[in-house]
């Protein structure tokens, strides 16, 4: 049997490098299959918590004002997306809308319970760095939750509620308190932190030393044997 390995992916949905990563990381989830199944789930991250929620703008806009202006802008922009099409991306961030996501971490841990999460995720980063959609409107969300197999109706109604904010902003903390500074950052077992879009192979290299960790642990606790302290198992 092939061995489990929980992989957390802490990430943002209006995040180029955590689309990129997600990209790169399926390669060496694709190139390990026959070794280890690997159990996926995504955490949230804002780059920008401080975004009015109900409210968007072209993400060049919000990029000029972060990073110095339209040219620096529009650099970084080239860079990312060529980044994308080297993954088979077609990014266009020309119409991208830049928008708070706690809406979209809300959605994303509902989906997490109904076994959505995954095409979700992957649906929500192409509404925003490929179809130009404001992944900060319920009505929008719905519909891309509808995409992927999820009741329009019943998304919009938990999305008008507050059901799993706290929740959310929990796992916000969490990731402060893990000193998650960055995204995307893959968290395997709940001990090895790999920060960045990393390539195929690092990802790899890195599973399969935390797989071989795994082993010596397991067979180092089935030679020391079983062991009982307490007075009553005394026989």
């Amino acid at each position: 049997m092939r061995p489990t390995l929980q992989v957390e992916i802490w990430s943002d949905v209006v995040c180029p490098w955590c689309y990129i990563g997600k990209r790169r990381f399926e390669k060496a989830a694709a190139a390990l299959a026959d070794e280890v199944d690997l159990q996926v789930v995504f955490r949230p991250y804002q780059l920008d918590p401080t975004a009015s929620p109900g409210k968007s703008a072209p993400v060049i806009e919000a990029y000029a004002k972060k990073f110095g202006g339209p040219q620096r802008a529009e650099q970084i922009i080239a860079h990312v997306s060529n980044e994308a099409a080297g993954e088979g991306l077609e990014f266009r961030m020309d119409r991208a809308l830049r928008a708070n996501t706690l809406l979209a971490h809300r959605l994303l841990w509902l989906a997490e319970a109904t076994g959505h999460q995954y095409a979700l995720k992957e649906r929500l980063l192409q509404a925003y760095f490929c179809d130009g959609l404001d992944v900060g409107d319920p009505a929008t969300l719905a519909a891309c939750a509808a995409d992927v197999g999820m009741p329009e109706d019943r998304v919009l109604a938990f999305l008008e509620s507050d059901d799993g904010t706290a929740e959310v902003r929990s796992q916000l903390l969490s990731a402060m308190d893990a000193e998650i500074s960055a995204v995307p950052t893959f968290v395997l077992d709940g001990r090895w932190a790999i920060p960045g879009a990393q390539d195929p192979d690092t990802f790899i290299t890195l599973i399969r030393r935390l797989l071989t960790r795994q082993a010596e642990e397991d067979a180092e606790a089935t030679a020391d044997g079983p062991a009982c302290t307490d007075e009553a198992c005394d026989v």
